[in-house]
């Protein structure tokens, strides 16, 4: 079961909530990113992990945004790698 404290849930677009597992948080270039696992995924099952640009919005409060520059996602992506290669080392 995971931990309440690591678990959030996000509203699709079509209003469905999906639990998800904060794996990690990246900080890449001043900028913050949420790596999160989808809650329930058996260890059988390979769970895709989903990247997620922390920000503000106009009222000051947390949000996440799914990243749309293929540049910064690579980015975040040789980041997470290579955080997941010194994990493993």
């Amino acid at each position: 079961m995971a931990d309440q404290e690591n678990t959030i849930v996000l509203t699709d677009d079509e209003g469905q909530e999906h639990e998800f597992v904060v794996v990690d948080i990246l900080n890449v270039e001043d900028d913050e990113y949420a790596i999160l696992l989808p809650v329930g995924t058996s260890d059988t099952e390979a769970a895709e992990a989903i990247v997620l640009k922390i920000g503000l919005d106009e009222d000051g409060n947390e949000v996440l945004y799914e990243i749309e520059d293929e540049d910064e996602w690579q980015r975040v992506a040789e980041a997470w790698a290579d955080a997941v290669d010194e994990g493993e080392e």
